[in-house]
C-alpha cells in the first residue's frame, strides 16, 4: 500500500510538473515600449498586436515576435553632388520608430530588421535628390530650407513603410578639398578688395579736406586783403601796437630783463 500511494505521488507530481510546463509554453510577456506580433503556423501572422503585460498562446502552434517601438536614433552619412557639380559629404541623423497598427505588416513584407532594410536607402535616396537641387553656396546658405524639405520628402517616403520619423536634422556637411579651397581663395580676395576700397576712400577723404583747407585758407587772405585796403594804415599801425605789447608781457615775465628809461641826464645818454 504504500509503495502504491507513493506511486501515485509520483505520477501526481510528474502530472503537476507537465502541466506548469505546458501553462509556462504557453505564456510570454511584453516588455514597456514593445508590442508583440503573433506567428501562426496554420494561420500565418496574426493582424492583432499585442501590447505590455503577460498573454497566452498556443503552445508549439504560435510564437510571439517582439518589436520595440522606442524612438531610436541612427545616422545615416551620403557622398553625392550638388547643382553646381560639387562633392558634399552630409550626415543625417533621425529618431525613428514603427507605426503600431502596421507592425504585422512590417514583418510579413520586411521583418523585425526593417531600420537595416530601409532607412539607408531611402535617406541615401532623397538625400540625393535634394541637395542636386541646390548649388553648394546654397547649401550653406540656405541650410534651414535645405533641412526642411529633406524632412518633408523623407517623412512622405518613411510613412509608406510604416517608419514614423521624430526628428530628423544635419549633423555633418561638408565639401570637397577644391570647393574648400575656392572658397578660402575667394574669401582672401574679399578682404583684400575690402583693404583697397578703404584705402581709396581714405585717400579721397584727405584730398577733400586738403581742399577744403586751401579754400578756407584763400578765403582768408581775401578777407585780409580787403581789409587792408580798407583800413589802410590804421589797421598796419593796430596790429603793430598789438605786437608790442605782446613782447613787452613776454619781457616783463622775465628775471634776466631790466629796463631802463630813454630820458636825458642817464649815463648812457652821454655824448
Amino acid at each position: 500500500m504504500a509503495a502504491r500511494a507513493f506511486n501515485r505521488l509520483i505520477w501526481l507530481g510528474a502530472g503537476i510538473a507537465g502541466a506548469a510546463g505546458v501553462v509556462n509554453t504557453a505564456l510570454y510577456n511584453v516588455d514597456g515600449g514593445k508590442r508583440a506580433v503573433i506567428f501562426d503556423r496554420f494561420a500565418g501572422v496574426k493582424d492583432i498586436v499585442t501590447g505590455e503585460g503577460t498573454h497566452f498562446l498556443i503552445p508549439w502552434v504560435q510564437r510571439p515576435i517582439i518589436f520595440d517601438i522606442r524612438s531610436r536614433p541612427r545616422s545615416v552619412p551620403t557622398i553625392t553632388g550638388s547643382k553646381d557639380l560639387q562633392n558634399v559629404n552630409i550626415t543625417l541623423r533621425i529618431l525613428f520608430r514603427p507605426l503600431t497598427e502596421r507592425l504585422p505588416q512590417m514583418y510579413t513584407n520586411i521583418g523585425v530588421d526593417y531600420d537595416e532594410r530601409v532607412l539607408p536607402s531611402i535617406v541615401n535616396e532623397v538625400l540625393k535628390a535634394v541637395v542636386a537641387q541646390f548649388d553648394a553656396s546654397e547649401l550653406i546658405t540656405q541650410r534651414e530650407f535645405v533641412s526642411q524639405k529633406i524632412t518633408d520628402e523623407l517623412t512622405r517616403r518613411s510613412a509608406q513603410f510604416g517608419i514614423i520619423l521624430d526628428d530628423i536634422s544635419i549633423t555633418h556637411l561638408t565639401f570637397g578639398r577644391e570647393f574648400t579651397a575656392a572658397v578660402e581663395m575667394k574669401q582672401v580676395a574679399q578682404q583684400e578688395a575690402e583693404k583697397a576700397r578703404y584705402v581709396v576712400e581714405r585717400e579721397e577723404q584727405r584730398k577733400k579736406a586738403a581742399v577744403i583747407r586751401a579754400e578756407g585758407d584763400t578765403k582768408a587772405a581775401d578777407m585780409l586783403a580787403k581789409s587792408f585796403a580798407q583800413a589802410g594804415e590804421g589797421l598796419v599801425e593796430l596790429r603793430k601796437i598789438e605786437a608790442a605789447e605782446d613782447i613787452a608781457y613776454q619781457l616783463s615775465q622775465s628775471a634776466n630783463v631790466v629796463y631802463l628809461p630813454s630820458q636825458q641826464g642817464t649815463l648812457l645818454n652821454l655824448h
